[in-house]
């Protein structure tokens, strides 16, 4: 079971397409929009955030997003009233960037902290630089599916080196990101035809290097 996320936006499209891009990164993660009022307008409703918490909550705890400042209110008296409080977090984080970083926490099994920190990281510009000089080896490769390191490639990448004791990076012209980062993977901008270098060091480097090599060859699982 993993942590639940729950999106509180004031409008419902927003919520529901936030939900839909996150999901497609943490297939295995529930993650339930609360936006818009019950009629259909803007705003956030107490009662459809507090049933979209019970929904989401499968046992490990669950992290609230929102939008806006009236929004975190929202959360936040919805948190208040629940028999365990402690259980829930409201994440001080942009909506979109914050439920990407942490729907692929959860994904990768994080307890309710650290979901919750990896979506507060995300408030953070993306960290570009990766520790390349402890690299000892590096591979270069050419992207050959049709959305690059965009969304659910870049969660693909990360989540297949979450478990390896290895220091990885992916470069791009003149700019690197830590390949453990979806957020700063997709800031590359890396599209097909692209050409990448990989860079790996540590005790597992080697093995890094060939899971990207295999994700890569493969399109990340996408239909060639």
């Amino acid at each position: 079971m993993s942590v639940g996320l729950v999106l509180v936006s004031h409008s419902a499209k927003l919520a529901e397409g936030v939900a839909e891009v996150a999901a497609q990164m943490a297939p295995d993660v529930t993650i339930v929009p609360a936006g818009g009022l019950p009629g259909g307008g803007i705003g956030t409703d107490y009662d459809s955030v507090v049933a979209a918490v019970q929904r989401a909550d499968s046992g490990s705890g669950v992290v609230l997003l929102y939008d806006l400042g009236s929004a975190q209110m929202t959360a936040e008296l919805a948190v208040e009233s629940l028999a365990d409080p402690s259980a829930v977090g409201v994440a001080d984080a942009p909506l979109v960037e914050g439920t990407v970083a942490a729907a692929v926490a959860a994904q990768n099994g994080a307890d309710r902290a650290g979901v919750l920190e990896a979506a507060t990281a995300a408030a953070a510009p993306p960290e570009l630089a990766a520790p390349a000089e402890q690299a000892t080896d590096c591979v270069e490769l050419t992207l050959t599916n049709e959305v690059g390191l965009h969304a659910r490639p870049a969660a693909v990448l990360a989540r297949s080196l979450a478990e390896l004791e290895a220091e990885v990076s992916v470069r791009l012209g003149d700019q690197e990101a830590d390949a453990h980062s979806v957020l700063a993977l997709m800031a590359l901008g890396a599209r097909k035809g692209d050409r990448i270098e990989v860079r790996a060091g540590g005790p597992q480097a080697a093995e890094a290097l060939r899971v990207v090599q295999d994700l890569v060859e493969d399109n990340f699982g996408d239909p060639a």
